[in-house]
């Protein structure tokens, strides 16, 4: 267990997200084996050169072969499940059974807390707060020691933030090409996450509250994920 110390608080985190998930395989191909949009690559998902707008079907030799289309079983679909979340978030598979291990402690809906868990993580607030085009990008920026929590730099992106924990870009990253373009679009832009606040002039947002599923808005069913985990 590694302890990273800033002001009076603390946060807890395990070796293996420090290292955090290699994800080897084409983000492209992630989300067509999903077979949905999953956002993993920023603007392009929402642009013609999607992949998965140019090849709408599965990856592989015979995934457009109509008579390798098949059902799944229930175990299959809580596994796709299941796999489409890791994506999303960029984790891996010991990284969410840590996580849903957390989100059994907690009380209230146990898929609702495994969300609130993911929502939390450092990478995808600054994503949230829409200094980052995807999660991916957002995890090289704070590996790259671009943000500061509170005082304190902090470059894990699986660091677990709290209610009232501020993130601001550090003053010698502002300057920097990418941040000046991030600043100037934000300025610009009102969609951040509505359970956080930003400042583009500042380049600081807070933490307010805890998401809601709604305000979450991704497209996992929670509960064959739960289910999978229950086997």
């Amino acid at each position: 267990m590694v302890v990273v110390q800033r002001n009076q608080e603390e946060y807890n985190l395990d070796l293996a997200d420090i290292k955090m998930a290699k994800i080897l395989s084409s983000k492209c191909k992630q989300c067509r084996r999903a077979g949905e949009k999953l956002f993993l690559k920023g603007d392009r998902c929402s642009s013609p050169k999607c992949a998965l707008v140019r090849k709408a079907y599965a990856p592989g030799a015979h995934g457009n072969t109509e008579g390798m289309r098949r059902g799944f079983s229930e175990y299959g679909k809580q596994l796709a499940e299941k796999q489409k979340l890791k994506r999303i978030y960029g984790i891996s598979e010991k990284q969410l059974r840590r996580y849903l291990s957390l989100a059994k402690k907690k009380s209230g809906v146990l898929g609702d807390n495994l969300l609130i868990l993911l929502e939390s993580r450092l990478d995808n607030i600054v994503y949230r707060l829409g200094v980052a085009q995807s999660r991916t990008q957002a995890r090289q920026l704070v590996s790259h020691r671009a943000f500061k929590v509170g005082k304190k730099t902090l470059n894990v992106p699986s660091a677990l933030l709290r209610i009232g924990d501020k993130v601001s870009v550090k003053k010698n990253k502002l300057d920097k090409a990418f941040m000046k373009e991030a600043k100037t679009a934000l300025k610009k832009s009102s969609t951040q996450a509505k359970w956080l606040s930003f400042d583009a002039g500042k380049m600081e947002g807070k933490v307010l509250a805890n998401p809601t599923k709604d305000e979450i808005g991704i497209n996992v069913n929670m509960a064959m994920v739960i289910e999978f985990y229950s086997r």
